[in-house]
């Protein structure tokens, strides 16, 4: 059976049509800027984050159509593949990963009770805040495939431990 041709211009207008559609929220800030009402403002701001990538999303599949959304979609999931971690890891780096995900936890945890005793807790730039979550983020790539399946499983409310001896 053969596939219909996807049109090249039926593409490139779904493909832009898609990226302005999820670039949408960059524009949050330009929008809480202006002096117009907050009630303009939240509205406008809540659109663009929860409103108007959808419904450019939808658009986009009305003039891609299904074999041109399938297509781009499988162009993209093949991109993006590059970058995800792989799925086993070797020991080393599997404690490394760990050593971020739980020292970039403990601190954001006892931050706040440690600031009483220790007053410069309290006067911490904004970048030291922006530089815990990127350590936190990076250790699950750090960690691996694995160790997001064993995470994700902590959220699933019937999944089992399966125990295997160790090589």
């Amino acid at each position: 059976m053969n596939q219909p041709e996807i049109s090249k211009t039926r593409l490139i207008l779904g493909g832009i049509i898609l990226v302005v559609g999820f670039m949408s929220p960059l524009l949050i800030p330009i929008v809480t800027a202006t002096d117009w009402s907050v009630g303009i403002k939240t509205t406008l701001a809540g659109l663009l984050a929860f409103g108007i990538p959808e419904v450019f999303m939808l658009i986009a599949v009305a003039v891609l159509g299904k074999q041109g959304y399938e297509f781009l979609k499988g162009k993209v999931l093949t991109y993006l593949k590059q970058f995800a971690p792989p799925d086993s890891v070797s020991l080393v780096r599997y404690r490394i990963g760990l050593i971020m995900f739980s020292f970039s936890l403990l601190v954001g945890w006892l931050q706040p009770y440690l600031s009483h005793y220790f007053s410069f807790l309290t006067e911490l730039p904004l970048w030291s805040y922006i530089l815990g979550d990127i350590i936190f983020l990076s250790s699950f790539f750090v960690l691996g495939g694995d160790f997001w399946d064993k995470f994700s499983g902590l959220f699933k409310h019937n999944v089992k431990v399966v125990k295997q001896p160790v090589t």
